[in-house]
């Protein structure tokens, strides 16, 4: 018989691939859920790559007593804010983006436009999150809240992780989030009479507004190609 005669093998199933699992994360995010019940509002768990979970505002400093005495959390990495809303500006450098409306129409359209939050979610503008880590275990936990539109507040984290002082500092004076029980919330970087905070998204980069970024504007062409006025870049030949 010859092979072009021979049957078809017949074709096997595929097994569809087992969702991937991570223990070690799970057993963290049970173990915050035993600590701290409906105060998770929602988390995210991406097996190998890490665990995010969000907490109500009023149990914010009870997550960081929670990782550092039940998960071994001894480690602080560091604390922050964050602006979900969408930049009113564009790209500064593009000097079309900067022309075609005022500022007021730019930062209103934003301030309206939906926001993302990304993982774990977030129902308010500004976010706090910080990462700390179990170094015996090697394991790691981000925590965030939303920051309450009204106050701008959530409770300090500087009792429980002394690091955080500086963090929550910084986070106070670039986004203007405040951290009830800090015992000193100065100015880290700018001067005492500078208004303003300059890591949220409506706060213009005055000198780009005024000029755009000349390198992207002010690009000579090159060789053969055509200028902005239609003349054709002169080619150099050399000697």
């Amino acid at each position: 018989m010859s092979s072009a005669d021979a049957p078809a093998p017949e074709a096997t199933a595929v097994e569809p691939e087992a969702e991937p699992t991570d223990d070690i994360r799970s057993g963290l995010l049970a173990t915050l859920e035993l600590e701290l019940g409906e105060a998770i509002v929602e988390s995210h768990l991406k097996p190998g790559i890490g665990l995010w979970v969000r907490v109500t505002t009023e149990a914010w400093n009870d997550a960081a007593v929670a990782a550092r005495d039940k998960l071994g959390c001894t480690f602080f990495d560091f604390l922050s804010g964050i602006d979900w809303m969408p930049s009113p500006f564009g790209r500064y450098e593009v000097a079309d983006i900067d022309t075609e409306v005022s500022l007021a129409e730019k930062v209103a359209a934003a301030r309206a436009a939906d926001r993302i939050s990304g993982y774990a979610g977030g129902d308010t503008r500004f976010q706090v999150f910080a990462r700390v880590v179990n170094v015996t275990a090697h394991h790691d936990v981000v925590l965030k809240c939303d920051v309450p539109e009204d106050t701008l507040t959530v409770p300090t984290w500087s009792r429980t992780y002394a690091g955080s002082n500086w963090h929550e500092r910084e986070a106070c004076e670039m986004f203007g989030i405040r951290f009830d029980g800090h015992p000193d919330l100065r100015k880290l970087y700018l001067p005492g009479e500078f208004e303003g905070h300059p890591l949220r998204k409506d706060f213009p980069l005055l000198s780009r507004v005024v000029k755009p970024w000349p390198g992207i504007v002010d690009v000579e062409p090159m060789p053969g190609e055509v200028a902005a006025d239609g003349d054709a870049a002169e080619e150099e030949v050399d000697g």
